[in-house]
């Protein structure tokens, strides 16, 4: 019973009832009115017929009350037609029901009206007789009461004088007078235990429930515990299930303890009866809900004008209201109006306001929280019962301060309180605003002020946080508010206030005793002096998280020691040095709270006791307690599933968390179809499984998840629900019909006694899905039926039934009605007769049941029943036949040839839209026996929409076969068979459908998997498919579930090594894809490394990139690095290994490019020092730098001599150029430049001498090489020349001439030489010998260059015919007439003078000589004598010139080979002419 659903809940529609069909609320709502008020009704109905209203008390039956029937208790109140009392009735006559029933009907009316007139005579002096009366009663009853309290006054003081005249001697161990009766009431009534104790000094009594303490402060308004004159009462208010326990009151005193027991019983009204159980028989009575009676009046209470399911939201003020009407309504009677709030009693304060006007009850919400969540219910009380209406409030959150910060936080308490720390708690809020919440803010406020303190820093996660820098003695109320990226939230509703002071001295103030210990506790007035107290027992860590650590103990055994207080020592596991955690001050209460301990230690506690006399021996450590949040996130709720309820609201069921820890409750989201906006249906966390979600919009589609919440935070979301629309929970909309009748009913086997029998589904099921089958029989005798008889009380599930209790050789016949949930239809009709009698064929019956499944345009697949009757011999296969459904009964043909073992077959190449019909016949050793009836035709048509069963493996290897039906109407059900045989065994496979899809899992594929695999959709028109799992498709499926259950995460690159600036060393290596959920392990020589001041590790997840650096490397770094990756399920790793030259080479290469990197802090070289050779045969030496500023110089030096500086050298664009012009021996050398300034400086060499200069000059060769111009052919007076042109030409240059590939050895004959930049040879008296091939080769040290000319042919011809052109011509320009020279080109001489002029003549012959003036030859006389000598010499002499001698000589020189001339003028002068010119 303690299981049962509260009062409340009965009559609501949040819960139960509306998930009744019409019918049933109608035959209940018809049974309540009748059973309740059934009482009433009597009493009216007896009284009129008396002809005088007076109300008859009849509370119970009295056949119900005892077996002797007893006379009813009269009533004195008057009523009129409308029940409403009138006055007062007196009786005049009172005689025994013998007596009364002894006179004669004559009598018997006379004394009715005699009395009925008396009544009405005395009817105001009675009245007046009475006052008078009551007036001299109450007089006497108060001299009575006070003579009474003045005698209890003096005897109470006479012995108060003897006891403490004789204390001793009165002192006494407590007894018990009176002890508590046990009591049996009914739930909702209020019960009072009571007893009476004795002893002196006075006891301490303590009540107990089930050996608990009893503390009506914990429990306002449940217990209440009095305590007058010795005797004591505890009264339980209200009483439920809970209450049933037994209970304890112990007495207590210095000379002892006493204990009694009694035991309460609480039963269950008839109105609290659940509403799913039968309902009883009408008439019947339940003692104590039937009309209790006050002065013979039974209340009728009516709760309309009801409220409905409210909205609200934080702030707002909400007023739920009643109508209450109680009949007959009495002047100044009240009833008992309450209110509740899931189950728990509400009272008046600042945020719920109560109100009853006599005829409405009020409660309104002054400010709205969403702790006012829940279920409100609405209890009236009258004398006769009482009636109840609930309904659900939902409380929405107020609109966030800041967009996106969560909501505020909910039921917020103090767990626990101390003089130094106080454990508030609190709920997570449903909306974290967009964000995951980060944890939570505590606010403190000192009782009586309006400052608020933060109590954290830094937000806390979980939903407990212990508040210590309290004042002790001042009281506290707390609050929270809950904080994400985006903000913080609103602050919560603030919690009860509490005082920080010691449990022990809270509950010494609130008066309560601490349970009995089985032992007498010496008071402080009287302490054992000097005893040191042992150790404390049963010490325990209560509460563990990552803030805070709660011990609790029990004190030590001893009686009667003084004032025992605690010291807390703690120490780190695995060590012995224990800490006093509270050196001060000890505790006086056995429980503390640890804070500042490091997250992730074990802890060991101990605990001391100290008083007066010393501390104590230590109790038995603890067990290493590790520091951290003990307690998990719960995990997600499991399947979801959503039912309708009505057109606005939605009944939402689902799995509870699996061990999930301190649970607080669920929180559950609805989204529309589509949307993807989801909105919570609660915030505030229920602890059922079952919610209804109302406020949702008629007709859309909602799904919906559900998370878990606890004090470790909220659990993830569970799966959606499957989709379902908001309708009235009856058909969907769809008004559900009784099916129509089941039709062709066969006999399966038939037996003396009993015949079996085989129906076909009726052809409309109703709109919900067939419960069952009843059958009905009835015996034929000569052709006329009898009367029907039931052969099934409880309906059948299958198709086929067999009727017992049949007479052989009878005839029957056969009525079969379906049954779904709107009720059971009319029956089928009537059968053939038949005949009960033994079969006794030796040949099976027929099959049974045939269906056909998965029809396609060209197959579909048969199944059926085997007989029910075997015949002789076992069966032992089928036959399948086929034939057109318009074809005549000879066109039957057999389907197989070879009889079929299994009862299902696939029909294969039949023809599209053909209608075909389908037979059975079952086979043993006897032969072929019965056929079955014949199936439905069916066309051979793929239905449009039809879908396959696909097969299916995800990323975890799980192997599922998938289904998809797109017509499912609300009532269809995915039906997974194996073998046609709908799988039941879930160990193998597991069915998940969601939606209009649905899979099966293979749970552990094996070879018991084999088979063919079917799905079959409900309500639809046939929607089926199959998928055979043969060993080669399992061998398939198994081998990619493997590759997919131990994935390789794909790499693009393997780790490889690299060099960074500053010569860092870079491991890396990229993956294919990895999700944010990856992570890896970087290995050194096995060895796990982690980020730390040598390695830093970097991994991004977009690209896939994992790299590791070292800043260096040392000796210690050679091995093997691995980099080992994982991603969910799926792993890699590569690894590169650094050992031997291989890593000495790394090692060296990092040094290096560490020096660099310091090299290049400065002005440097980026490139250093090289050589150039330009095409004209220039050497420039040059370097590239940088990193240079204008104080920056650049020196040049030549084998450790600084160089001139002079137009050569210079710097632009970062290079440094040195240019050599014409490059000798005396150019080789060691070159170097420096660079410095104030940052440092750096040098470059360059080395040419020796090979570093041959290499230079061979460049130097090559570039003259390249510059030369083709051979070519001239001649010459001396014979045949041939040359080539090179752009420049160096002294070390090296050319080799050839003739015909060989070499020529050089003779006076062949000559080679230089002029400027030519290179020739020279062939002196050219013959024909001289033909042939002639190349010259440049030597650069590589392969050399040759430059060749053919000297043969016509090209020699035409060099030979110019060479003895040019040496005729040279012989003759030899040998021809000239004058060599001597002859000036003007003579002034003086007048009187002698002129001798002589000149060289040449020439072969020699020539002849002709001297002329002015043209004209002129020959030898005395004035001009002319001679020739020697053939060389020729003279011109004037012995004395005059004026006539000036004029323009030649010269003319003549031979065979030439003439040749030569001029100059003579001028004479005379001097005084000369003079003349002077002056």
């Amino acid at each position: 019973m303690s299981g049962s659903i509260p009062f409340y809940q009965k009559h609501h529609l949040h819960y139960d009832r509306g998930y009744r069909s019409k019918e049933t609320q109608s035959k209940v709502s018809q049974y309540q009115a009748s059973s309740r008020y059934s009482a009433s009704g009597s009493a009216s109905a007896a009284t009129r017929s008396r002809g005088l209203n007076v109300s008859s008390h009849s509370g119970l039956e009295e056949s119900r009350l005892s077996p002797s029937p007893k006379r009813a208790k009269p009533t004195y109140l008057a009523v009129d037609k409308d029940n409403q009392i009138i006055g007062y009735v007196v009786p005049i006559f009172r005689g025994s029901q013998e007596f009364a029933t002894g006179l004669s009907d004559t009598e018997e009316a006379r004394v009715r009206g005699t009395a009925a007139y008396m009544a009405r005579r005395d009817l105001f002096t009675s009245g007046l007789e009475m006052e008078r009366s009551e007036l001299i009663s109450r007089k006497e009853t108060m001299r009575e009461s006070a003579e009474r309290i003045t005698l209890n006054k003096r005897i109470h003081e006479h012995e108060e004088h003897f006891k403490r005249m004789n204390e001793d001697s009165l002192m006494h161990a407590p007894e018990f007078v009176i002890k508590p009766r046990s009591h049996t009431v009914w739930e909702k009534q209020c019960v009072r235990l009571h007893c009476t104790v004795s002893g002196w000094p006075d006891p301490r009594v303590v009540w107990y429930k089930n050996n608990v303490a009893l503390d009506p402060l914990a429990n306002p308004g449940k217990y209440k515990i009095e305590s007058r004159y010795s005797v004591h009462s505890l009264e339980i208010n209200k009483c439920d299930f809970d209450d049933t326990a037994q209970y304890r009151v112990s007495a207590m005193n210095s000379q002892g303890e006493l204990s009694a027991f009694a035991s309460v019983v609480v039963k269950r009204f008839k109105g609290e009866i659940d509403e799913f159980l039968p309902a009883p028989r009408l008439g019947s009575r339940v003692v104590g809900f039937g009309p209790v009676s006050e002065y013979g009046i039974t209340f009728q209470t009516h709760i309309v004008d009801k409220f409905g399911v409210s909205f609200g939201r934080e702030g707002e003020t909400m007023s739920l209201g009643c109508t209450v009407i109680i009949y007959p309504a009495l002047h100044r009677y009240q009833p008992e109006v309450e209110w509740y709030r899931d189950d728990v009693l509400l009272s008046p304060s600042k945020w719920t306001h109560m109100h009853w006007s006599g005829d409405r009850a009020t409660l309104t919400l002054t400010h709205l929280n969403k702790e006012d969540e829940g279920l409100y219910t609405l209890r009236v009380t009258t004398k006769s019962g009482y009636e109840t209406y609930s309904a659900y409030v939902f409380v929405r959150d107020a609109d966030a301060e800041v967009e996106g910060a969560p909501a505020a936080p909910l039921d917020v308490r103090c767990l626990d309180a101390n003089k130094d720390y106080i454990i508030v708690a609190w709920k997570q809020p449903a909306v974290d605003g967009g964000s995951s919440i980060l944890g939570y803010f505590v606010d403190r406020c000192e009782v009586g002020t309006t400052h608020w303190i933060q109590c954290n820093d830094t937000p806390v996660k979980f939903a407990r946080f212990p508040v210590t820098g309290l004042v002790e003695g001042r009281s506290y109320i707390f609050r929270v508010r809950a904080v994400n990226k985006s903000g913080i939230s609103r602050p919560s509703r603030v919690s009860e206030p509490v005082a920080a002071m010691d449990p022990a001295d809270r509950a010494r103030m609130r008066g309560t005793s601490a349970p009995w210990t089985g032992q007498i506790i010496v008071t402080e007035e009287e302490p054992a002096e000097g005893i040191v107290p042992s150790k404390p027992c049963d010490l325990q860590v209560t509460e563990a998280t990552k803030n805070y650590v709660v011990l609790s103990w029990k004190p030590p055994g001893e009686k009667g020691l003084e004032g025992v207080m605690y010291y807390v020592e703690k120490c780190v596991s695995g060590t012995d040095s224990w800490q006093r955690v509270n050196t001060e001050i000890p505790v006086k209460s056995p429980r503390f709270a640890l804070f500042d301990l490091a997250e992730g230690k074990a802890y060991r506690f101990r605990v001391r006791c100290c008083n007066s006399a010393g501390v104590g021996e230590p109790s038995d450590p603890t067990e290493a307690t590790t520091v951290g949040d003990k307690l998990d996130i719960p995990s997600a709720p499991g399947k979801v599933i959503p039912t309708r309820n009505t057109d606005t609201s939605v009944v939402v069921s689902w799995e509870a968390s699996r061990d999930a820890k301190e649970l607080v409750g669920y929180y559950i989201e609805g989204s529309i179809v589509g949307s993807n906006v989801w909105e919570p249906c609660n915030n505030k966390p229920v602890n059922v499984t079952r919610f209804i979600c109302h406020g949702l919009i008629t007709g859309e589609k909602y799904v919906f998840r559900v998370r878990a919440v606890n004090a470790a935070g909220i659990s993830q979301f569970s799966q959606e629900s499957e989709a379902v629309e908001v309708k009235a929970a009856i058909g969907g909309g769809i008004l559900h019909a009784s099916p129509a009748p089941p039709y062709g009913i066969t006999v399966l086997e038939c037996v003396r006694d009993s015949m079996v029998l085989a129906w076909k589904q009726p052809t409309f099921i109703g709109g919900a899905d067939i419960t069952g089958y009843f059958v009905d029989y009835r015996e034929v005798i000569d052709g006329v039926p009898g009367k029907w008889h039931e052969a099934n009380i409880k309906a059948v599930s299958e198709r086929a039934y067999r009727v017992s209790d049949l007479k052989e050789n009878k005839k029957y016949q056969f009525q079969v009605r379906a049954a779904n949930m709107a009720g059971v239809g009319i029956p089928s009709l009537p059968s053939n007769t038949f005949l009960c009698e033994e079969w006794t064929i030796a040949v099976p019956g027929p099959p049974h049941d045939l269906q056909i499944r998965e029809v396609r345009n060209d197959s579909l697949v048969l199944l059926w029943k085997p007989p029910v009757y075997q015949g002789r011999d076992p069966v032992n296969g089928f036959y399948v036949d086929i034939k057109d459904a318009d074809a005549p009964e000879e066109a039957w043909r057999g389907v197989n040839t070879k009889a079929l073992e299994k009862t299902y077959t696939k029909i294969k190449d039949l023809k599209e839209g053909e209608k075909y019909v389908f037979r059975v016949r079952a086979q043993n050793k006897a032969g072929v026996g019965k056929v079955s009836d014949v199936t439905e035709p069916v066309p051979a048509l793929t239905k449009p929409g039809t879908k396959e069963i696909v097969v299916d493996v995800d990323d975890d290897g799980v192997i599922s076969l998938n289904f998809e039906c797109g017509n499912m109407t609300p009532d269809s059900k995915f039906v997974w068979s194996k073998n046609y045989e709908e799988i039941t065994d879930t160990s193998r496979l597991t069915t998940e459908t969601k939606g209009t899809k649905s899979k099966v899992v293979f749970n552990r594929p094996g070879e018991e998997d084999i088979g063919v695999y079917s799905c079959l959709v409900t309500h639809t028109d046939g929607a089926s498919s199959s998928y055979t799992l043969s060993e080669e498709e399992l061998k398939r499926l198994l081998e990619i579930s493997h590759d997919h259950k131990f994935p390789i995460i794909p790499l693009k690159s393997d780790l490889a090594v690299e060099l960074l600036e500053k010569g860092r060393v870079r491991f890396w290596l990229q993956a294919e894809k990895m999700s944010n959920n990856g992570k890896v392990d970087y290995v050194f020589n096995d060895n796990v490394v982690s980020q730390g001041e040598k390695y830093k590790m970097n991994f991004d997840k977009n690209t896939g990139v994992i790299e590791m650096t070292m800043e260096s490397l040392t000796p210690a770094d050679e091995g093997t690095y691995t980099f080992q990756l994982q991603d969910g399920k799926a792993t890699n790793q590569s690894s590169l290994v650094l050992i031997g030259d291989v890593f000495k080479q790394l090692q060296k290469e990092s040094e290096f490019q560490r020096k660099e990197y310091f090299r290049k802090q400065g002005p440097h070289f980026i490139e250093y020092l090289s050589w150039e050779v330009t095409p004209e045969c220039c050497v420039v030496l040059k370097c590239k730098v940088g990193n240079m500023k204008k104080e920056t110089s650049a020196l040049w030096h030549k084998d450790r001599h600084q160089i001139k500086v002079d137009e050569h050298l210079g710097f632009a664009e970062g290079v440094l150029k040195l240019e050599i012009a014409q490059i000798s021996k005396k150019d080789a050398g060691v070159y170097e430049v420096i660079l410095k300034d104030d940052r440092g400086q750096d040098t470059s060499t360059l080395n040419l001498t020796d090979q570093g200069f041959k290499d230079l000059m061979n460049e130097v060769f090559s570039v003259i090489a390249n510059s030369s111009t083709p051979l070519k052919i001239t001649s010459t007076d001396e014979g045949i020349r041939l040359y080539t042109f090179v752009s420049y030409y160096n002294d070390l240059l090296q050319v080799t001439w050839h003739y015909k590939d060989s070499a020529i050895a050089f003779s006076d004959r062949i000559k080679s030489g230089v002029v400027g930049e030519q290179l020739w040879l020279q062939i002196t008296e050219p013959t024909e010998k001289d033909m042939g091939k002639y190349a010259i080769e440049f030597y650069d040290g590589k392969g050399g260059l040759r430059r060749t000319v053919d000297l043969s042919g016509q090209a020699f011809d035409d060099a030979f015919a110019e060479f003895q052109r040019l040496k005729a011509a040279a012989i003759a320009e030899r040998n021809r007439a000239r004058v060599a020279g001597g002859l000036p080109d003007v003579v002034t001489i003086q007048e009187g003078k002698a002129l001798n002029l002589t000149c060289n003549i040449s020439g072969n012959p020699v020539p002849e000589v002709t001297w002329l003036k002015n043209d004209r030859e002129i020959t030898s006389d005395e004035h001009c004598i002319l001679k020739f000598e020697s053939g060389k010499f020729a003279s011109f002499t004037i012995t004395g010139v005059n004026t006539s001698d000036s004029g323009k000589y030649s010269i003319l020189v003549k031979n065979k080979y030439g003439t040749e001339s030569g001029d100059f003028t003579v001028s004479v002068f005379i001097p005084e002419e000369a003079g003349g010119k002077k002056k």
